[in-house]
């Protein structure tokens, strides 16, 4: 195989893992994309490191610039560069993965470099972006199930390994072809029998939930203040009005999404006047989503704000706020060379240091906003904080009409079956809906309209396999990355060769 050829090979297979995600979401294609990668790692004895880091950076080019174009909807200038930043450490991840893609042992090592490429990505540079993970692709798939027992960073290890199975299949002179079989087969056949509702988590009395969509007046960044907060007040009145006519049952908590005021209501008193009439009329706290202000005022927090027959509770601050998108590094240096940065983000957002687990009217809910969900951790401390729901606080309002609204639907999907908790997602415009303890649909909003979703929701007060599981499997896995990766370096500089 010449270099021009793997190459080819390289981006072809990195636009086709990208059809793994919304909005084609084929079945297994990142599976295969990933093996076409670790095949021609393989089959390149002579590549020095400056070719592993091109090849893997035409990967990540290919592979990012499909999945992420709905960045285009914030500007031109942050999908590029996000593209590029992500491509450029892919690009650093293929040269460990190809210090081990000649090792005894490189259908195992090469998976947990894999996932410690994935780790890294999800914490570098700033908070990372967890985006994109193999294991997300996992949704509406027998692998799927493994999310429940061993958590989302095992099963990406485990998908990773049935790529590098895929090559042993396919090659008639592998030593080893059966074995692979076998245990390709047996992950999907494992995954298809494991009970995903009844394995862990045990079901609790219920507590009725109302998740309120607003919609939002306008493009992005184009609306009045206030106009959200007034769309969706008038989506719960709405609510009222049919309680007190007997349509509907009053509901113990109704779910406002992120963003649902761009103000901050405890300092507007016609905002505050109103959410108090609010929840005087229906009887029960409302978790509001606002744009609260900052401890300077140069800062804002993107918060859950709790908002019971006392006024002002309870919130949870936003743990892992966008960069460039919600906040800007380095703003002293780049609002003078981009003046659109101070224009489009005046305040920056700070980040909460406190998991999401909020009491409300005697349920304990898990919040996360937006991006959060994204992150193991932020979801795992709600959990440890017995938290026995989850709930998405989320504004999609710039990516309407892409692919981002059902990315991240997908891995809120992946936290109900990994948690055993159902998941209430409230968004301005959609995706809102209901998620069960086993990924299931049970409710979803249309889209770019107000609308009400109520339901009655399981309370979860156990532990799925997975809670105890997931962290020391990963650092197991990142172990022996690391482990072999170093391994691998020694041999090849014992045995005269380039690492």
């Amino acid at each position: 195989m010449n270099l021009r050829l793997a190459a080819c090979l390289v981006v072809l297979s990195g636009v086709l893992s990208s059809f793994a995600f919304e909005p084609l979401a084929v079945p297994y294609a990142m599976v295969i994309g990933l093996a076409v990668l670790f095949g021609v790692l393989r089959r390149l004895p002579d590549l020095r490191g400056t070719g592993v880091f091109v090849l893997g950076t035409l990967w990540g080019l290919a592979y990012f610039g499909p999945l992420i174009w709905w960045m285009r909807a914030v500007s031109d200038g942050a999908y590029v560069g996000l593209v590029i930043a992500e491509a450029l450490l892919l690009g650093l991840v293929a040269l460990p993965l190809r210090s081990v893609a000649r090792r005894p042992a490189w259908p195992v090592l090469m998976p947990a470099v894999w996932l410690l490429g994935e780790q890294v990505r999800g914490s570098f540079p700033f908070t990372g972006f967890p985006w994109g993970r193999l294991v997300h692709t996992a949704i509406d798939t027998p692998l799927e199930s493994w999310v429940r027992l061993v958590g989302l960073p095992a099963t990406s290890f485990l998908m990773a390994c049935l790529a590098t199975a895929l090559l042993l299949v396919v090659d008639r002179a592998a030593r080893h072809r059966t074995l692979a079989t076998a245990g390709f087969v047996g992950a999907l056949v494992v995954g298809a029998l494991l009970p995903v509702g009844l394995v862990g988590a045990q079901d609790a009395p219920s507590a009725r939930f109302a998740l309120i969509q607003g919609d939002t007046p306008g493009e992005f960044l184009q609306w009045p203040p206030g106009a959200i907060f007034a769309l969706h007040a008038a989506q719960t009145q709405r609510l009222v009005d049919r309680i007190e006519s007997g349509e509907a049952e009053a509901p113990d908590i109704v779910l406002w999404p992120e963003n649902s005021t761009d103000t901050d209501p405890r300092n507007r008193p016609d905002e505050s006047a109103r959410l108090d009439a609010l929840v005087a009329e229906l009887g029960g706290p409302i978790l509001v989503g606002g744009l609260l202000d900052g401890p300077t005022s140069d800062t804002v927090e993107n918060a859950g704000l709790v908002w019971t027959e006392d006024g002002p509770g309870e919130k949870y601050v936003k743990r892992k706020p966008v960069p460039y998108g919600e906040y800007v590094p380095f703003r002293d240096s780049l609002g003078s060379l981009v003046p659109r940065i101070d224009r489009d983000i005046p305040r920056d957002m700070v980040a909460g240091d406190e998991p999401g687990a909020l009491t409300i009217n005697d349920v304990r809910i898990g919040d996360t906003i937006c991006y959060d969900i994204a992150y193991d951790g932020v979801v795992a401390q709600a959990i440890d904080d017995d938290a026995q729901v989850l709930v998405v606080q989320t504004s999609n309002a710039a990516f309407t009409g892409t692919a981002q609204p059902g990315q991240q639907w997908a891995i809120s999907r992946l936290r109900a079956i990994e948690t055993g908790r159902w998941v209430l997602v409230p968004s301005t415009n959609g995706i809102s809906g209901v998620i069960d303890a086993s990924g299931d649909v049970v409710a979803r909003a249309p889209l770019r309209q107000p609308a009400t979703i109520e339901t009655d929701v399981p309370l979860a007060d156990g532990t799925t396999p997975a809670a105890h599981l997931a962290r020391p499997l990963e650092l197991l896995v990142l172990t022996l990355g690391v482990v072999g990766w170093g391994l691998a370096v020694t041999a090849r500089r014992r045995e005269g060769t380039r690492p």
